[in-house]
């Protein structure tokens, strides 16, 4: 949903300078999901890097349908149109894998929760596989701080180390412990082929490559801003969650990727971006002139909702590799409207 291309690179201009990307110099980088708020959110900064420093990166951008058109524009990009839960159709020797593809909507988690876990577990399978004859460095995988689940640690942050529960009777359980089992999958294929990987964790990502069927609180919250309406909220609000932007939460999986070390799990979250629900969408509706409207959620619509009442996430060990976060909670909520409208 970008409307204004020259805010969006000066936000990728201003986020790159801040996280040196050096290392990325001529490489070649396959991103699954690549039409998606994250992966085309790469995407745009690796091509970025490509026309302003010369960086020289070949991109393949799998998707399931056809490539973004702003993406498809792009030179040095090759689109591999296929379902990620299929063998991957490429021959191609590549340095890094990043792979971002999921059933990452939250009304597919309670509507499709047999889709939703297969698609995790059969696509990570088939990214490794493709990574034991055809990667050169790295797999990147993109899971989520939904695996923590409900933690019983003493302290409300969610750590790397951290290990929660799970109602696994539950169905809107399926997303995060088919993300679990994805990542213990990666873990096996480096203990038993060889192979390296890293694991990041990203929190509540927000920001202008959202698709327009996003069904995410803070997706919607942003569309409705936009678009001029009011912010309708199906719950009070009250839950407290880590936000980063996600330019920023780009360049942080960049810098996992190339800085990180085989094996391990880094969290992608902002600690300067902790508000509520309700803090979230009292900002799009003042940087939107729209008010905030509580509704009565459906049953259907409770299915999806996730009620851990804190979803907090330590960024520190990522930054400790180099990355720094530059937009704050209320500077990217403004810049996603600027960007969108």
């Amino acid at each position: 949903m970008i409307n204004n291309y020259n805010l969006y690179n000066e936000d990728i201009s201003k986020a790159i300078s801040f996280n040196d990307m050096g290392l990325l110099k001529n490489k070649s980088i396959m991103i699954t999901g690549a039409n998606g708020l994250i992966g085309s959110a790469i995407i745009d900064i690796l091509n970025y890097l490509n026309e302003n420093q010369n960086f020289n990166i070949k991109i393949y951008a799998l998707v399931r349908n056809k490539l973004l058109e702003r993406l498809s524009k792009f030179k040095n990009i090759v689109e591999i149109r296929q379902d990620v839960t299929q063998e991957i159709n490429c021959d191609e020797k590549i340095d890094f894998v990043i792979h971002a593809a999921s059933n990452s909507d939250p009304k597919l988690y309670s509507s499709d929760p047999v889709g939703t876990m297969l698609s995790n577990i059969l696509g990570i399978k088939n990214v490794l596989d493709y990574a034991i004859k055809n990667v050169k460095e790295r797999v990147l995988y993109i899971s989520t701080d939904e695996v923590y689940g409900k933690l019983d640690t003493g302290h409300d942050r969610h750590f790397e180390e951290d290990t929660g529960k799970h109602d696994s009777h539950n169905i809107r359980s399926g997303y995060p412990l088919s993300k679990l089992a994805s990542e213990c999958l990666l873990e096996s294929y480096i203990s038993q082929y060889g192979i390296e990987g890293i694991i990041v964790r990203p929190c509540h990502i927000y920001g202008p490559t959202q698709t327009e069927k996003d069904s995410r609180a803070s997706s919607a919250f942003l569309r409705n801003g936009v678009n001029g309406q009011n912010i309708i909220m199906k719950s009070s609000g009250s839950q407290v969650r880590s936000y980063t932007y996600v330019i920023d939460a780009a360049t942080g999986i960049l810098v996992a990727l190339i800085k990180g070390a085989n094996g391990e799990i880094y969290n992608v979250a902002n600690n300067d971006s902790i508000i509520s629900i309700k803090g979230f969408a009292d900002l799009v509706a003042q940087n939107s002139n729209t008010n905030v409207i509580l509704e009565m959620a459906s049953n259907e619509e409770k299915k999806s909702f996730n009620n851990d009442e804190k979803q907090i996430t330590d960024g520190t060990k990522l930054e400790s590799i180099g990355w720094k976060p530059v937009f704050s909670i209320e500077q990217g909520i403004k810049k996603s409207i600027e960007i969108m409208k």
